[in-house]
């Protein structure tokens, strides 16, 4: 399993995945989810990938050289030449069917689905940051302000405080700040995510980035993050007052009769029924 996120806010974009493909008791591996396709000044670029590694490996491998046919020319469009991340996003949808056209069939004789998801974000000159969900049929979605975040892999855990906290006014190191929580709420959840992590920030504008970053168990940044979190996390949960059951003094009742919803009915008797 694995998990990876991507947030764009309107200062810049962090992308976080982990590198976890296979956990067991004695048997772990490990391959790095993420590409980055930069050249300065014209077009940076990031995608991540989650799902068959055989499929996300040979869509990585051929997205350099796929292409779509431009509607009004008809020459080759490339992520290299793609004048929008759109487009962009149009050949990497381009590579994701050309795989399931080749495999897909024999993947699904050998009873296997053609599971792939993917996130490409990044600015090309001219136009602002897009970010794009590309899905195993090749089509995408766009994050927009009210979605400002996408995640791929196991996304569950570490979806509550990017729902609480993320926003597109927010500064980019608050953002990077967010997804390394997230990315530590999943990896203390689940085992299928793991160590190492590799994070890029990108400054909107810049079209390239030196903010390239490979996270283990020796970084002292995510050390002091993981620690924090749990404590705070424990404060802030003992720092709430709890349930009063028998009548002690309270200006946050739990037991208070509804006008709508009444308490359940209890069932007593052999014979008696709920409805």
């Amino acid at each position: 399993m694995t998990y990876c996120c991507a947030i764009k806010v309107n200062a810049g974009m962090v992308f976080l995945s982990d590198s976890r493909t296979n956990a067991g008791v004695d048997a772990i591996s490990t391959f790095r989810k993420m590409l980055i396709y930069e050249r300065a000044g014209d077009r940076f670029m990031v995608m991540l990938s989650a799902g068959n590694l055989s499929i996300s490996q040979s869509v990585r491998e051929i997205l350099q050289t796929e292409s779509v046919r431009d509607p009004e020319s008809g020459d080759p469009i490339t992520i290299w030449n793609a004048r929008s991340m759109f487009d962009a996003a149009q050949v990497l949808g381009a590579a994701v069917r050309h795989i399931n056209q080749r495999d897909g069939a024999a993947l699904r004789q050998a009873g296997l689905e053609f599971n792939v998801s993917l996130i490409l974000g990044g600015q090309i000159a001219g136009e602002g940051m897009r970010l794009f969900l590309v899905y195993s049929a090749g089509n995408f979605i766009e994050a927009t302000t009210e979605t400002p975040f996408f995640q791929i892999g196991e996304s569950k855990y570490g979806k509550p405080v990017l729902d609480r906290v993320v926003e597109p006014e927010m500064p980019l190191d608050e953002a990077t700040k967010c997804a390394l929580v997230s990315m530590d709420s999943t990896m203390m959840s689940n085992l299928s995510v793991g160590l190492p992590l590799d994070l890029v920030v990108y400054e909107a504008g810049a079209l390239a980035s030196d903010r390239v970053v490979c996270i283990d168990q020796e970084n002292p940044y995510f050390e002091m993050l993981h620690k924090s979190w749990g404590q705070r996390l424990r404060q802030v949960f003992d720092s709430i007052e709890g349930p009063q059951w028998n009548g002690e003094a309270t200006d946050v009742p739990l037991k208070v009769c509804s006008t709508r919803h009444p308490p359940l009915k209890k069932i007593t008797q052999a014979d008696e029924r709920v409805i």
